[in-house]
């Protein structure tokens, strides 16, 4: 098999085990541990397996493709740089994502889903668990998503566009579990531009630094706030 076919399958399969992961590792893990309901316990689990598919794409990495896993070297920089370009990123997240929702709103009248109630309840003053969810979803999707799957559909397909464009789409479509068209909308946003940062600037420390500080400062709002009651509004 050629490079960009083992780079394809390793796509594929990337992919699959993240699908696999979020939508049936808890019911995997229910099958030993029977939770009656999605608990702390059963979500922390479940968060778990996604290192799993981390470590199991490194296999196939280092076994199959027999490259290194980063396609880009990554570049260094000076810690004003670091600190500039983390915040940037969040500020443009923030408001680029804060403008989307409001036009999802007025357009489909979108409420807070379900899922993402339930999800606030476990997180209630659970700070460890907040921790460990932002540094999962920090290292885990940029390693995956940005450094793995991004640089090598560039390669396939002679195209940082389709890089950029590809990589972003199964990143929204990966939030989709959560339950509302705003959170495939927005990280899909939030995709192309950590895609465009890491073409340009190939620096994966950073991506993981912003998106764990975004995840963080969310999650953080979410445990001071009243979703119930918002979603009511």
């Amino acid at each position: 098999m050629s490079l960009n076919g083992k780079y394809a399958v390793g796509i594929a399969l990337t992919f699959v085990l993240l699908v696999l992961s979020m939508l049936y590792s808890i019911p995997l893990i229910n099958l030993f541990f029977n939770f009656k309901t999605l608990t702390t316990e059963l979500f922390f689990y479940n968060r778990l397996s996604l290192w799993l598919v981390l470590i199991l794409v490194l296999f196939y990495n280092f076994f199959i493709e027999n490259r290194s896993f980063f396609v880009w070297e990554d570049k260094k920089y000076s810690a004003g740089f670091y600190l500039g370009a983390v915040i940037c990123l969040y500020l443009i997240c923030v408001i680029g994502g804060t403008f989307l929702n409001g036009i999802i709103k007025l357009l489909t009248h979108e409420k807070v889903s379900d899922k993402l109630l339930h999800l606030s309840y476990i997180f209630k003053n659970n700070y460890f668990l907040i921790i460990f969810t932002c540094l999962t979803a920090g290292v885990i999707e940029e390693l995956l998503m940005r450094a793995y799957i991004q640089p090598r559909i560039e390669k396939i397909y002679n195209s940082p566009v389709l890089g950029i464009t590809i990589s972003a789409l199964l990143f929204g479509i990966l939030h989709s579990t959560y339950g509302t068209i705003g959170q495939v909308v927005i990280t899909f946003f939030i995709g192309i531009v950590f895609a465009l940062f890491y073409k340009k600037y190939s620096n994966i420390k950073i991506l993981i630094i912003c998106h764990f500080m975004f995840d963080f400062i969310s999650l953080m709002l979410m445990n001071l706030t009243d979703l119930k009651n918002l979603s009511s509004i």
